[in-house]
């Protein structure tokens, strides 16, 4: 997850306004001047005009709303026409990620470029090693012809004063698959048939130009109207806000939620199954499973590693086990699946058993502005019956646990952890998927240190999971009470 800046506070302010402006009845009436009051012409414009900023604004408010800038028509199209379509529209999007073309800078083209610490000496290996012929020596420095250069980078390697500076495209270096590349005008262009939905490309930019299209509108449509809805919330809410877990479910029903349940009770159902499924699987003498929790990994396996595939977990996930208690429980209501994932918006408009899914982010947004006080909000207890390794599953090696605490006696158990889909992981996976490793159950987790530290979260790694550890070991002993 990347470090707060201000592309993220923006983002968080319009989700905030949206919210706001929808649950006073003003949305269609206000949301036009957006732009103009968040990037006013006596504020120092932060691109190259104000008018600039607030195109950003306009494209990102589109977005927020559940479109891309692909679906523009017409640029002198208000966004109050946008806002009323998407209180119209009905169902989840089948694309969750755009590129805000406004707001995406055309990061460099070449990864190398030298700095001024260059002597210019005589030896100029920098020049001697380059295979393009694309450095000449210009008063003294030398200088990298973009036109020529293929990033091979021997010119940094052999340059003896560190001159040579690699910069990287973020969002670029970002994906583990190389989803995500330039188009002729230099704006980047996410392929979806090779995205799997980790929102790397997301945290990573540094201009907030990769967003997720949001359900926030009609959902906020829905609590409004006191329409039947339940929150589905993953066990890694239990690390987000400084308020007890009571206090977290009482807020969700502070904003609308007529009933809360935790997506750990279907966690525990898929410990259970994943465990047969295991032993099967042992008894067959396969070489190994993976976990299939992870909607990143299981997507990774079927676009990029087919190879995999037959070794992957076909137990389904705790959010899917969840909603079809929801269903059973709470016939009539709204499934709301709220977390830490973007993927699990892919996963959530595959299954159609989930009407929308909110991240955390999204969720606090929500608290801003309908002004929740966590101190004053109706106390809505845990379920007890839930066991902690199945709250566990939000962080890296919770899943194995909750496996290894349900197998009996007699099956040697032996686990490996991928922490985080990156390119070195998945060369990792496919390598296993060639020749058997020395485990026979592996974990995968799309972001490093599991869900607690997904793209929609909104507190620091170290610190959610020190609070959902806390969380955890106080329900514990409250059991055990």
């Amino acid at each position: 997850m990347t470090y707060f800046n201000n592309a993220i506070q923006t983002k968080r302010e319009l989700q905030t306004t949206l919210i706001k402006l929808l649950k006073e009845d003003r949305l269609i009436e206000k949301i036009d001047r957006i732009p103009l009051e968040m990037r006013p012409k006596s504020k120092t414009p932060i691109r190259c005009c104000v008018h600039k900023d607030r195109a950003v604004i306009k494209y990102k408010s589109m977005a927020i709303m559940g479109f891309c800038t692909e679906d523009e028509e017409d640029e002198l199209t208000p966004l109050s026409e946008y806002a009323q379509k998407a209180l119209d529209r009905t169902g989840i999007p089948e694309e969750h990620l755009t590129v805000i073309d406004e707001a995406c800078s055309s990061c460099v083209q070449v990864n190398y470029t030298v700095s001024n610490l260059c002597q210019g000496c005589a030896g100029r290996a920098c020049q001697v090693n380059c295979p393009k012929d694309a450095i000449r020596v210009v008063n003294g420095k030398a200088m990298i012809d973009n036109q020529k250069c293929v990033n091979c980078g021997l010119c940094q390697k052999a340059c003896p004063f560190h001159a040579i500076a690699y910069l990287p495209v973020p969002c670029e270096e970002a994906c583990p698959v190389k989803a995500i590349k330039k188009n002729e005008e230099g704006i980047e262009v996410i392929d979806m048939d090779k995205c799997i939905y980790c929102g790397k490309c997301m945290t990573a930019c540094p201009f907030g130009a990769v967003m997720e299209k949001s359900q926030i509108i009609q959902l906020a449509k829905v609590l409004k109207s006191h329409e039947e809805a339940v929150a589905m919330v993953a066990p890694a809410i239990l690390g987000q806000f400084k308020a007890s877990p009571e206090q977290i479910m009482g807020a969700l029903k502070a904003i609308g939620f007529t009933h809360v349940m935790e997506v750990a009770e279907g966690a525990d159902i898929t410990a259970k199954n994943e465990t047969e499924e295991w032993i099967e699987t042992v008894q067959k003498k396969d070489p190994f499973l993976t976990s299939s929790c992870c909607p990143a990994h299981t997507l990774l396996s079927q676009k990029h590693l087919k190879e995999l595939q037959p070794y992957v977990s076909h137990t389904k996930s705790p959010m899917l086990y969840a909603a079809e208690l929801a269903e059973k429980k709470f016939p009539k209501a709204k499934r709301v699946f709220i977390g830490p994932c973007l993927a699990k918006r892919h996963e959530a408009s595959q299954s159609g058993q989930i009407d929308f899914v909110l991240t955390f982010e999204e969720l606090n947004s929500f608290f801003t502005a309908y002004e929740i006080d966590f101190a004053t909000a109706e106390n809505v207890a845990l379920m007890s019956s839930i066991s902690a390794e199945a709250r566990g599953f939000a962080i890296s090696g919770g899943v194995a646990e909750a496996i290894k605490h349900s197998i009996p006696n007699g099956y040697a158990f032996q686990e490996f952890l991928v922490d985080g889909l990156n390119q070195k992981n998945i060369k990792l996976l496919s390598a296993f998927s060639k020749k058997a490793p020395d485990y026979n159950f592996i974990e995968v987790m799309g972001c490093e240190g599991g869900c607690i530290n997904g793209p929609g979260s909104i507190t620091a790694y170290k610190t959610g999971t020190a609070l959902l550890k806390k969380a955890i070991k106080a329900q514990e002993g409250a059991t055990k009470a």
